[in-house]
């Protein structure tokens, strides 16, 4: 694209100068002329043309005066079109004034021609840069447009009803995602498997940004489809992990935690694949970690097997699952969240719902980090086993 270049001068001399001098770069399509020979008539151009790269403005002219211009020229906001002041030698004080109110350079009468040469090729190397930058804004816009709708429809992914299941009285579910960034890796999912099983997921893949949120929405699909198929968590875990390996590029992983809930005897069959061990909260007793099963994450290594492990809930037992947001989640001062606060902060919600648990445990995270950054995404899920009683309206 040629530079545009309107000249604003009354005297018509100009006009065969400029033309003169820069013919060969009008003849390759460089540089591209407009004349107007005062203020009102270089104003009416720009405003109908409003793609001029530099204008090139006598100081002192009839009707409107190249200060006048200029000023009307800035109340555009126009970073890119750049202003270059001619005007007599000794007009010094013009000159000052013009430089004062935003012009980008002067060059003085008798005009040297070569010297306007450099002048312009100074302020194309400017509004070529000034473009540039207004270009990359432009598509930063736009990035951040699409990342607000992927963070909605990641959301949307995510199970938001809770209660989710409020006719079945023998268990409670709640759960949150807070992604570091616009879009997390983080995902949690609960499902009835059938009338007597609920599916919990909890995984965290590894990286952040888009390509963990595609990876998440692959896993979440891929573990749910086979989870409603599957009797054990273990097989569930077999048969993800050898579709996973072959979905996953620049070697992204997930790490699972999936447990299957008898909603009627409390007994609760799980697999851990590379995930943080849940704390279990007891109604009696203290709060400890659960047992690991020993197995890696997924997506990694095809062909490997997975074990399962059974954990037996009493009625009023609840489950804390989370990702390594929470443990690893960092205080201003540096220190880590750490096993033992979150061992802790489970003590302190004995007898609590699974959206009280979440609250309080989440608050006392977000008061732990208050000043410092969010660097992970921070997954939480309790579930409470009720007992059988009643367990249907």
């Amino acid at each position: 694209m040629p530079v545009k270049i309107l000249s604003v001068d009354d005297e018509q001399d100009m006009e065969i100068l400029l033309t003169q001098y820069f013919r060969r770069k009008i003849k390759k399509g460089e540089y591209e002329f407009t004349f107007a020979h005062n203020g009102v008539e270089a104003l009416q151009l720009i405003l109908s043309q409003p793609d001029f790269d530099i204008i090139l403005s006598d100081i002192n002219m009839p009707e409107m005066d190249g200060l006048t211009l200029l000023s009307k020229i800035n109340e555009l906001r126009n970073p890119a079109l750049k202003c270059i002041m001619v005007s007599a030698y000794g007009d010094m004080e013009n000159i000052r004034t013009a430089m004062n109110r935003g012009a980008f350079d002067f060059t003085t009468k008798p005009i040297n021609l070569e010297d306007m040469d450099c002048t312009i090729e100074k302020a194309i190397q400017q509004i070529c840069f000034i473009k540039n930058a207004q270009k990359e804004h432009t598509q930063l816009k736009s990035i951040q447009s699409d990342l607000k709708v992927a963070k909605e429809i990641q959301e949307l992914i995510l199970p938001k009803k809770f209660p989710p299941y409020p006719e079945l009285k023998s268990f409670d579910v709640y759960a949150s995602m807070q992604a570091a960034a616009y879009v997390g890796g983080d995902f949690y999912d609960f499902f009835l498997i059938d009338g007597d099983r609920l599916g919990v997921v909890v995984a965290d893949v590894s990286g952040k940004g888009i390509p963990a949120a595609i990876f998440m929405a692959i896993s979440r699909t891929v573990i749910r489809a086979i989870a409603l198929s599957e009797v054990s968590t273990s097989a569930c875990m077999k048969r993800s992990n050898q579709i996973l390996c072959q979905e996953s590029v620049n070697d992204i992983f997930v790490t699972v935690f999936y447990g299957i809930l008898n909603i009627h005897t409390g007994v609760m069959t799980y697999c851990n694949a590379g995930h943080n061990p849940p704390v279990i909260i007891p109604k009696e007793g203290k709060p400890s970690f659960i047992p690991l099963t020993n197995d890696l994450v997924l997506g990694a290594i095809p062909d490997r097997q997975f074990h399962e492990k059974e954990l037996f809930l009493h009625p009023g037992d609840s489950l804390f699952l989370y990702t390594d947001g929470v443990t690893e989640a960092m205080s201003s001062h540096l220190e880590q969240f750490g096993n033992t606060r979150l061992l802790e902060n489970c003590r302190l919600t004995k007898d609590s719902s699974p959206k009280e648990i979440v609250k309080s445990i989440t608050s006392s995270l977000d008061e732990f980090t208050s000043g410092s950054v969010q660097s992970d995404d921070i997954t939480v899920l309790s579930i409470i086993y009720n007992g059988d009683n009643n367990s249907k309206k």
